[in-house]
This record gives C-alpha cells, structure tokens and sequence, in this order.
C-alpha cells in the first residue's frame, strides 16, 4: 500500500485529535474506520514480495504455532529478511525502543517524556552504541547493516499500511527523516536490556537516602545483606557521608522529609506517570529476574538432557520476545570472514538479527540474570572555586560539557548542558530525586557502568552463540559476551550439561572497602575499578555433583570462591523451590519442567506467615472478619493461586505491615521513593524474627501485626465487599501487559493493553512481581515469565515455547494476543524447525 492511501487513512483517525485524544481516538479506533484500518495492516502472509537487497529468493513461513520460519540462500539474505518480518510485525516497537534508547519520545508524545528523554541522552546510549559499533569486525557490521537493510527495505515497498500508533500520533517510522533502523541500533538495544537488567546503582543511593535518617546498622536492618551472610562493608557508611557533608539540608520550617511533590500537570497522565517511574527506578532491578535449569540424562526418563528457561522481564505488549527459525546455508562476508550455517530457533529480540534464547539441531540454552555489581555511583566533589571542575586524585579536573537540544511536541525546543567526568556520565543532572538528597552545590553523582566501554562485543557473541554445535562451542561463542552478564545454561545432543555465568565484572582493589555497595569518593583512587574478571574466573559448573544445575538470580558462587561479585543478590526462594522439585524425582521429563515452571508454591510466604500468625495470637485484630480471615491464613500452605483468598489476604496484610513499620522511620517521602520493586521483605522477616522494638515502636511487634490486619481487612472489604468467599487473588493480580505509549489511557488501554488473572507472586517459580508501591494497581502482576521453553535434547523437535501475548505487534490481529490464556494455563506451543505443515507462505524474491 501506497503513503498517499496510509497518508489519508492516518488522517482519519486522527482528524478528531485536537480536543480530545484519547476520547476521539477510540470513537474512530472502535468505528467502521478502525475496521477499515485494521484490515488494511495487516502484513501480507502468503503470496510473493520483491524485497530490495535481496541476492536471491528467500521463504517467510508460518507454523500451526505461529513460529516464523526464515528461509534464505545465505545467512546475509536470512538477516535481512528477519528484518523485513520485524519491520512487518512490531514496526511501532522499533519505532519506539529507537526513540526511548536515543531520548526522543518527547518529538511525538510531549512534555509527558521529557525527563526520561534527559536521562537517555545523559546515559548517552546512542553515542555509546555508535563507539561500540565501529570497534565490531567488519562481518558483524554487515550483518547488522543487512538486518537494517531489511527493516528499510520493507518500508520501501511495503503492501500494509502503518500500524494504528503512527497514525494516532501523526508519525512515520525513523520520524518522517533519515532511516526507520541504524545498524548501531542493534547494538543500542543490546544496552538497553544492560540497562534493564545490569541495573544496582538504585540501591546504592537508596542506601544513601536512607542513611540519612539511619544508622548503618538500622539500614542493614532494613536492607540486610544476602541471607547467613554479613554486609559487604564495614565502613560506617552513616559517619562518612555526614563527614563529607552530602546531604541537601533541610528547607527552614519544614522536616528534611517535606520535599516537593511533583507538579500535578507533570504527571497527570498514565504516560506521564510510567515515564517518571522510569526514571525514577532506571538503576534498580529489584524483582527482576528469570529462572533456567539444566537435567543431566542421569536424572530423565529418555536418558538425554532436559533444560528449562523462563525469563522474568516487565510485561508488554507487544512482547519483548518474537520467535523465529533462521535457516541458510554458511557463507562469507564481504571481508573473506567464514559465516557459519544458520538452523536455529527460539526467541529473537526485534531490533536483533539473532536468537537469543533457544536451540540450534544440537544444542539449546537459556539465561537467567547474574546481577553482578557492575555500576558504581561516586561522589563527584565540585570545585567551591569554579563550579565547572571536580576533584580527582591528581587535582581539579573540569566538567566534561555538552548541550543537547530536546523538541518536545507542542512546545519551543528544550536546551540542557550534560556532563560527565573520569568515571562517566553525571546522572544527578538528570534524576529529580537526587537533588532532593544531596548538596548538589557540592557534589554530583557521577555513573561508572561496564556496558558503555567500547570493547562491549555482546552483539558478537550473539552471532557466534547461533552456529554452535555443543556446549562447549556455546559456552566458547560466549565467551566474548560483555553485558549484562547472564548465567547461561547449556546441553547437548551428545548428553553434555553446564553452566557458565558469561560477561564481564569489574575487579575492585583490595583496599576498596566500600566495595560498590554504597556511593564512593570520587577523588580517591582507591575506589576506581582495576580491570575485568577473566572469562576463565567466572562461575561455572558442569552439573557432575548433582545431576543438575538451576539458577533463580540467587548466589551462584560456590563456597571459597575467590572474587566479589555483588553482594545484592536475588532472595533464594525460587531457587530453593526449584531444587526441591528436580530433587524430589529422579526421572524427569518434559511435563514435569513444565509442572516446575508453573509452581505457584511461595516458600517466602511460609517463611513469613507463621510469625504474622503467632504476633496477633496475643493481640488481636479489632475488625469483625479478622476470625474468619485468621482461620483461612492458619491453613494456608502458601499456594499462590489466583482463584483463592488466602494469597490476597497476606499480600495485601504484609503491605501493610510495611508501611505501619517503616513509614515513621524513615518518613513518607522517602519510603515513596524507595519502596515498590523494592518491598524490603527481608528486612520484615528480620525485625518480626527478632521482635525489634526499635522498628516497631511505639507499638510492639505483635501490636503492629494486629493492627495492619485490621487495615488490611478494611481495605479488602472496602473493594471487595464483605462475603470472603468472593475475594480472589487473580482480580487484584492480574497479569498486565502494558502498551506504550497507549497503556493506561482509560479509553484506549482495553484495545492495546492484554491483561488475564494469574497466580504466583514475587517469589514463587511462577513468578508474579507487584509493586506494592504503586497506588493505582498495587497488586498487579508486571514482571512474570516474559516466555517459558522446555528442550528435550532427546528429541528436540518435542521441544515447547509459549509467551503472553502473541506474535503479532498490530492491535487489530487475531495474533495480537492469542497466547495469553495458554500462558496463564501453562499451556505450550512446539517449537520445531520441521513442523509438517505450513500455516502460511510468503516468497521473497529480489527487484
């Protein structure tokens, strides 16, 4: 279809923008138009397509799953039609993954996005994406230049008009000018899930904050070290930022905590909202995790491995993942570099030319997030003399400047001077929060991240990963991985089992005491990183001892290990859960990883629950349905299922138990900006287990317990009404995958958001994080299993994926959201590279 017809159609929809978006908007979207609109979008799945670049014909087919099968004459064919499928099916989430990593929402979407376009460009994501590009082999370049080739080519010559959200917002792909996609774009979404995933530096200026209304020994209380272990540091963190003098003081008439609020208009939209959360909580990954494992032939019914992956990223729609086989035979690039045959399958990222996660005809694997420390905030001190220079070790150093210009949709272009110094980008000129922390006069708070460095060569593994034959090349092609570090587990058709935890960590010296836990002294060169942890030193097991090897975000070194890693690992309750089910038999198949994946058993809640129990034994709770609540919660074997009481009850019960405890500690400023995908469950845990009468005054343990019951009663009978046989976990936590930017606009959020009731919580195997902090939907289900798949390396044609929205990245679509019920049941599609039958067929050929 021709820009002249997209052209008019877009006007349509949009002609009844100007008073009222979202109110016209859906008018149109849900009239005969949108009808028109919707059809008229659709890609083309059967037939012939001329796709300029092309060297020869290439398939595009479709399996009864729905799996898109690439099949070309070369490997560079077979990139550049991915490309194309990827432009066809998710041309609005490159759109706007290119725009969120290059800080450029604000062109399309306004004010709303400003603050988080600040922080992309301090980050300066794209400039590093560049760096890091021109450092790949010239190989590499092409095959990220033929995957580009195919997302432009498809623009060229498409036969579909745009997806709805251009027309909404009145844009075209790549903003009317300049290209849709940039190789180095590829690389820039490779940060960007660093960014999502390598993210701690939340929790050192959470520990920063807090400090400065605790003492260290209160605020390890509240954020206790990994369990049956110490703190990192013994620095008296408390003492050595008052000495330094960081901390803002407080305005005159008002306590430390009475910052200001946010201006209404700045966040009176659901956009406007996610994009302040974003800020506010880009740098911490609390919540944020996956699980895989890995079963030797020794413990399977067929005698060959079994592996398991399910990573748990924040839920959208379209999903993060799209699945594809990518088949062609080896070849060359330009330069003479030897390409190897492609026949592999599983979950490519859209913006990657690449599976990510899956299995070639011999060997399969799959992540989880190490988490390893590998950002590190320091205290930039500000030349009293000259405000344009810091303190290094060698003496004053300046600012290193530069303006960046914003356009924002509706009003004049914004100029803002960033900075950055030795250690990398000033993020204190971006992030609101930290200006209500510390003296910004004094000091700025300077961003050390391994993913910038220019030797990052993650999209490199990515490549090698998808032509390897054994574990062993696998783990070889990975060995070359820089960010973030992943805990990759691997078997073979040949029966090998392992794990290798793959990327790089920053080696601290020895006489670094604060160890990256907390914010360090710029100046001193104590503090700055000494290199990488070599590939060869990394963590790493052969599944020998026990026949299996899983991994849930939790400590994977081993007793002695030599080097420091983090110290903010994930809580062991998935782990722990996963290793009692692989221990509980010895003949596992397929079923019963799946049986594992979608556990909703709460080892946390079993951990927590008798001591809540035992608390208002003593002291009751004064509300009339406590007996009736109390007699549920004695029984309850922490089964998270979304059809019961039971898991609402404790969810919402310890909540507020939270708040009663911490507020008046630390005030409610402060536990807003710390509090959400941070739920301070083990510093609860400590303080009722130890009955603290510090934290709980100025009731006692057992008073407080009681009376957050009560609260919690009120409130569920206030949404819920007062019969407890209609309460149910699934309706206060269903799973919400959230449309960007249309998710939460009351009127269009039911045609772009995909939501269903599900189970688990924030730990339980079947994961199903909430963030508690959120007024709106507390309990809402946005982190969870963003895929599962299940290889049998006996037969890996039976092996199994499902994810919870569908292929389709168009709203319009029967496939838009045709998984999500089989996701919420447990229920798999096959993942097979010779499925029998074609659903549809598509023929590329060149102009």
């Amino acid at each position: 279809m021709g820009d002249g017809r997209s052209k008019q159609q877009g006007r349509w929809l949009r002609r009844g923008l100007n008073a009222s978006a979202v109110a016209v908007g859906l008018a149109l979207l849900a009239g005969s138009v949108a009808a028109v609109y919707g059809i008229s979008a659709q890609p083309q799945l059967d037939g012939q397509q001329i796709l300029m670049g092309l060297h020869d014909q290439a398939w595009v087919r479709r399996d009864a799953a729905d799996v898109t099968h690439v099949r070309a004459a070369s490997p560079q064919d077979a990139w550049r039609t991915l490309g194309f499928v990827h432009a066809q099916e998710r041309g609005w989430q490159l759109e706007f993954n290119r725009r969120l990593m290059q800080g450029r929402l604000s062109e399309i979407l306004g004010p709303a996005t400003l603050e988080l376009d600040k922080l992309m460009r301090t980050l300066d994501i794209h400039a590093a994406a560049r760096r890091q590009y021109h450092a790949l082999p010239a190989s590499v370049q092409e095959a990220l230049g033929a995957y580009s080739e195919g997302i432009a080519a498809f623009y060229a010559g498409r036969s579909q008009a745009v997806a709805p959200e251009f027309a909404l917002l009145g844009t075209r792909p790549g903003g009317g000018h300049g290209s849709a996609w940039e190789p180095e774009d590829c690389v820039g979404w490779a940060l960007m899930m660093a960014l999502d995933l390598g993210g701690n530096w939340g929790n050192e200026f959470a520990r920063l904050n807090l400090l400065q209304v605790l003492s260290t020994e209160q605020l390890w209380q509240l954020m206790p070290a990994y369990p049956g272990e110490p703190p990192a540091t013994a620095t008296d963190l408390a003492a050595l930022y008052r000495g330094l003098g960081v901390y803002r003081e407080a305005v005159p008439g008002k306590t430390a905590q009475a910052w200001p609020a946010p201006p209404a208009a700045a966040v009176r939209t659901a956009l406007a909202q996610w994009a302040a959360a974003a800020v506010q909580d880009m740098g911490t990954n609390d919540g944020k995790g996956s699980n895989n494992w890995v079963v030797a032939g020794s413990r399977t019914s067929s005698g060959k491995p079994l592996l398991a992956n399910d990573p748990h990223l924040g839920l959208s729609v379209p999903a993060i993942w799209y699945f594809a086989h990518l088949q062609a035979p080896g070849g060359k690039a330009a330069d003479g570099t030897e390409l190897a045959a492609l026949d592999v399958a599983g979950a490519t990222l859209p913006g990657m030319p690449f599976v990510v996660l899956g299995r070639t005809r011999e060997v399969a694997w799959g992540f989880t997030n190490t988490n390893p420390d590998v950002q590190d905030l320091y205290l930039e001190q500000i030349d009293p003399g000259d405000a344009g220079r810091y303190r290094t070790p060698g003496g004053w150093e300046r600012f290193v400047e530069r303006e960046e210009i914003f356009k924002v949709k509706g009003q004049p272009d914004v100029k803002l001077t960033l900075r950055s110094t030795r250690h990398g980008p000033v993020i204190s000129d971006a992030q609101a929060q930290y200006a209500q922390v510390i003296d910004t006069r004094r000091y700025a708070l300077a961003l050390r991240w391994a993913a910038l460095d220019t030797d990052n060569r993650t999209v490199e593994a990515g490549f090698k990963a998808n032509g390897a034959r054994t574990v062993q090349e696998l783990f070889e092609a990975f060995s070359i991985y820089h960010s973030p570090m992943q805990s990759i587990v691997a078997a073979d058709v040949q029966g090998h089992i392992g794990f290798k935890a793959a990327g790089k960590v920053p080696v601290r010296a020895a006489d670094n005491d604060l160890r990256g836990v907390a914010p360090a002294p710029g100046w001193d060169a104590r503090y700055d990183w000494q290199g990488w942890l070599a590939y060869e030193q990394t963590p790493q097991d052969d599944g020998s001892a026990r026949g299996f090897v899983a991994t849930a975000n939790q400590r994977v070194t081993a007793p002695g290990y030599a080097h420091f890693l983090t110290q903010d690992w994930s809580l062991p309750y998935r782990h722990q859960r996963i290793e009692q089910l692989l221990s509980a038999g010895d003949r596992h198949d397929a079923d019963s990883m799946a049986a594992i994946q979608n556990d909703v058993q709460s080892l946390a809640t079993r951990a927590l629950l008798p001591g809540l129990l035992s608390a208002v034994r003593g002291v009751p709770s004064r509300h009339a349905l406590a007996p009736q609540a109390l007699a549920l919660l004695e029984g309850f074997d922490g089964h998270m299922d979304k059809n019961r009481a039971e898991p609402l009850i404790f969810a919402v019960w310890v909540d507020e138990l939270t708040r009663g405890i911490v507020i008046p500690r630390i005030g409610e400023q402060r536990f807003a900006m710390t509090y959400g995908k941070r739920d301070y469950r083990a510093g609860i845990e400590g303080i009722l287990a130890r009955n603290d009468a510090w934290w709980c005054a100025p009731m006692s343990c057992a008073q407080q317990a009681a009376a957050a019951l009560t609260r919690t009663l009120e409130r569920l009978q206030a949404l819920y009404g007062p019969d407890m046989g209609r309460w149910r976990w699934g309706r206060a936590h269903p799973a919400l995958s959230v449309h960007r930017p249309f998710g939460g606009a009351a009127l269009l959020a039911p045609v772009f958001d995909v939501r269903v009731a599900s189970s688990g919580d924030s730990y339980t195997v079947n994961v199903g994080q909430y963030l508690p902090g959120d007024a709106k939907g507390p309990f809402v289900n946005r982190h969870a299993p963003s895929l599962r798949a299940i290889y049998d390396l006996a037969d890996l044609e039976s092996s199994r994926f499902i994810y919870q929205t569908g292929q389709s990245g168009l709203a319009f679509s029967p496939r838009y959201a045709d998984m999500r019920d089989e996701w919420a049941e447990g229920r798999y599609r096959p993942l097979r590279v010779e499925p029998g039958r074609w659903v549809h067929s598509l023929k590329l050929v060149p102009q």
